[in-house]
């Protein structure tokens, strides 16, 4: 069983689709709390240390073989705790940053939530650095789309999203910092 923290539930059918599409006989176990994103907003994404620890021992304890992080904000922090926990702890950018970093070398980062740009700028330092690329970074916090998100504006949230990137120049790649986002 595969087990992924949320910290919003709109991504629970997303990646059920997902899994129906490529792995349809995999059971996934959503671990929802959006009260993680909220705190790690206001006092850092170190502040949800503990909580996470506890979300994952209890994916743990429900039988999960592997646990998914889909928030980029809290991502390094889970990811942080694997070694706690006795099982894989992924985050779900870490794919993404890796790509970027092939990619490049001008990578820009778009993100709806101000509290995601350091920790996707790090993780794509991280990966460039792990496989000796260089990289040049720039981000851009997409302004207005995340209350967009939060009001449920199906529209209005990617057509933010999608004119932020129509308006980035000299790009290799442009990353969309969150799963909420692609």
């Amino acid at each position: 069983m595969l087990a992924l923290l949320h910290t919003s539930p709109v991504h629970v059918p997303v990646f059920d689709a997902l899994r129906d599409a490529a792995h349809p006989g995999l059971e996934l176990r959503h671990h929802v709390d959006a009260g993680l994103l909220e705190r790690a907003r206001r006092e850092g994404p170190e502040a949800v240390t503990d909580a996470v620890r506890g979300v994952l021992r209890r994916a743990v304890g429900e039988g999960a073989g592997a646990v998914l992080c889909t928030c980029s904000t809290i991502g390094a922090v889970a990811e942080g705790a694997a070694g706690e926990v006795g099982v894989p702890v992924l985050r779900v950018d870490r794919p993404m940053a890796a790509a970027a970093v092939a990619a490049g070398p001008r990578v820009v980062v778009l993100a709806a939530l101000e509290s995601t740009l350091a920790p996707t700028a790090a993780l794509i330092e991280e990966e460039a650095r792990r496989v000796g690329r260089a990289v040049r970074l720039r981000s851009r916090l997409v302004e207005g789309a995340w209350a967009r998100f939060e009001a449920g504006d199906t529209e209005g949230f990617p057509r933010l999203v999608a004119e932020a990137a129509d308006a980035v120049t000299g790009a290799d790649v442009i990353v969309l910092a969150q799963a909420s986002m692609a």
